[in-house]
Order: C-alpha cells, then sequence, then structure tokens
C-alpha cells in the first residue's frame, strides 16, 4: 500500500512535467496514461490488492489521480490546438467514414401494383364525370349479390357466376340467409340504391370471386369497376357517351368502339362494348381471337325490376349501369398477356412499373 502510494506520487509528478509540442507527442502521453493498456488502468486494477477497510480513502486517491492525468490531457490537448481525433485515431475513423464528395448510392425505389395504377386511372376518370366511389362488403348474402339484382334462385344465370358459397352454420330457411363470396360488385350498387334517393352517381371498385380453374386467361378472384347512375330523364345516349369518354381518356383518340347487343339479367337493353385491339391494332391476333376486337366491359339501363326492388319508381327515374374487370383493361393498357402474373409477386414483373404513373 504505501509503496502503491510512492509510485503514484511519482506518476503524478511525471505527468505534470511532461509536454506536448504536436499531436504525435499527444496521442503518445494518451497512450502512455489513459489508453486500454495505459498505467492509470493498470494502477485502478491495483484496487482488488487493497484491504476491505482501505479501499474508500484508496479508491478516492485513484480518482482524483484519474482525473488529474484526464485533465492535464485536455490541457495539453488545448494548448496544442487539437480540436479533432490524434492522427492515428483520425485514420481509424477514416476508414470507414462517409466520403461525402462521391455520389450516393442509390436507393432502390418501389412500384405500385399495375391493377392498383389502372384501378386508379379509372376512378379518375369518372370523378371528373361526376361519379364518387362506393365500397362494400366482399363477403355478401345471396339477396344483395343476386336477388336484388333480379336474378331469382331459379335463373339460369347465376349458373356463368361459379359461385363460392360459404359453409352456414345452421340450415338456412331463406335466400337472405345464404352467405358467398360477392362474384361482382354489382352489390355494392344495390346497397347504395338500398340506402340512397336518386339522384345516384357511383362507381364501385374493389376483389370479387368466381370458382373458376385458374389459367392465363382466368382466375379464381379478380378485379372490377362497375358504374351506376340514376336519375331523371337518363338515356342510352348517356351511357355510351360515358363510356366514349372513358375509353378516349384510357387509351387515346384513336381507338375505335363498337356497341353489340347482349343480355344481362338487371339491364335492359343490354350492350357489350368493344375496343379495337390496341395488340394488333385491328388486324388481328390470338388476343382478339383474330377478329381486330377486344370486348371490355358490359352495360345496359338498369332494369325496371331492379329499380322496383329498391322502392326507386320506375315510371320517374331510370338510369345506367356498367361493369368492367380491371384485369382486363390493363392486359390491353400494358401488354400483360397472363393474369397470374398480377398475383405472383415476381419482382421482375412488378418492377416494370417503377416511376408509372
Amino acid at each position: 500500500m504505501e509503496k502503491l502510494l510512492q509510485e503514484l506520487a511519482h506518476y503524478r509528478a511525471e505527468i505534470q512535467a511532461t509536454q506536448a509540442p504536436d499531436a504525435a507527442a499527444l496521442e503518445a502521453f494518451r497512450i502512455r496514461w489513459l489508453g486500454t493498456k495505459g498505467l492509470v488502468k493498470a494502477i485502478m486494477g491495483e484496487m482488488k490488492n487493497v484491504p476491505a477497510e482501505e479501499r474508500k480513502a484508496f479508491g478516492q486517491t485513484l480518482n482524483e489521480f484519474k482525473q488529474m492525468a484526464e485533465q492535464h490531457f485536455e490541457t495539453l490537448k488545448t494548448a496544442l490546438g487539437e480540436t479533432a481525433p490524434p492522427p492515428a485515431a483520425r485514420s481509424a475513423k477514416s476508414a470507414t467514414a462517409l466520403d461525402y464528395t462521391l455520389p450516393g448510392d442509390p436507393l432502390t425505389v418501389g412500384s405500385r401494383h399495375p391493377l392498383n395504377l389502372v384501378r386508379d386511372q379509372m376512378i379518375s376518370i369518372f370523378k371528373r364525370l361526376g361519379f364518387v366511389v362506393a365500397e362494400g362488403p366482399e363477403i355478401e348474402d345471396d339477396w344483395h349479390n343476386f336477388g336484388a339484382m333480379n336474378l331469382p334462385e331459379d335463373h339460369p344465370a347465376r349458373d356463368m357466376q361459379d359461385t363460392f358459397y360459404l359453409r352456414p352454420t345452421a340450415a338456412p330457411t331463406d335466400a337472405q340467409q345464404k352467405w358467398l363470396l360477392r362474384t361482382h360488385t354489382s352489390s355494392v350498387q344495390a346497397r347504395v340504391m338500398e340506402n340512397q334517393k336518386p339522384p345516384i352517381r357511383v362507381i364501385c371498385p374493389g376483389r370479387v370471386y368466381r370458382n373458376e380453374t385458374v389459367s392465363a386467361r382466368a382466375h379464381c378472384f379478380f378485379h372490377q369497376v362497375e358504374g351506376l347512375y340514376i336519375a331523371e330523364n337518363v338515356s342510352f345516349a348517356d351511357l355510351k357517351q360515358t363510356l366514349y369518354f372513358f375509353v378516349q381518356e384510357m387509351f387515346g383518340n384513336d381507338v375505335k368502339v363498337r356497341f353489340r347487343p347482349s343480355y344481362f339479367p338487371f339491364t335492359e337493353p343490354s350492350a357489350e362494348m368493344d375496343i379495337s385491339c390496341l395488340i394488333c391494332k385491328g388486324k388481328g391476333c390470338n388476343i382478339c381471337k383474330h377478329s381486330g376486337w377486344v370486348e371490355i366491359l358490359g352495360s345496359g339501363m338498369v332494369h325496371p325490376k331492379v329499380l322496383e326492388n329498391f322502392g326507386i319508381d320506375p315510371e320517374r327515374y331510370t338510369g345506367f349501369a356498367f361493369g368492367m374487370g380491371v384485369e382486363r383493361i390493363t392486359q390491353l393498357k400494358y401488354q400483360v398477356n397472363d393474369l397470374r402474373l398480377y398475383s405472383q409477386n415476381d419482382i421482375r414483373f412488378l418492377k416494370q412499373f417503377t416511376g408509372v404513373i
């Protein structure tokens, strides 16, 4: 103990006598006294050899010695004008420091899904015509999905839907107790007519489900955008002009359009709309089945029976409805030839839409 105190007095005198004329001498002082293998740390380690009754007093002496060494180092550094780390420390740091004069590393930019891109564009186009977005549940009851749309239980059009019915917890007693995954977003139109009086002008985007074999041309789930407009004096001419505007805004003014008579239980009269094939420019290819035309949507005037189902007077109000698949529109816009690509999350496919607006 006495010997250690004598060494401390000797070290204290040596520290106070030390000068640092340059950065190298300052670093040498730091290493000798304050480094990880320096004398201060070594002396602090002698505490384990001090008798227990003397440790408190000796500990204070060691702390004063350590603080004196650190204070002298700061005094030398200030006198030298050294505000940055010593050369050795600066060299070690520079090995891992960023060079701000170099160009920045590129950041990986994500991309929006092509279906979202096209859906949002479709919504934007119809919003300019005064349509508002309406949404509804994907698990739907039989009435809103079929019955309200003029499809009674024995209607043959139900066979076209390939519906996913949900297993009931008890035996159903009527159509309203049957639950299913919606087969079209017409169920959203039904809920709008149920809760809102004319005038009604809505578009209904959403995911729908049908029990179909997954292939390049079909999937068990897909996306639709349906529209509904009900007011006084709405005519088929209004429907045609609305859809002409949509096609021109989505595909350009050079695309040709035609209407073909068709049948849908919830519209009368009904029509399907074709556009000239964007892939072959109307010359004929496997996408348009060598006809030069591609069907993009179904439409028609709302059936009077549908209006009556929701207490809307068909003698006063008329309306039109239309529905189209987002996948089909995306296929034509970006020339995607396999519907499965939309749901496989293949980064190579999705990267093609980086920066697309």
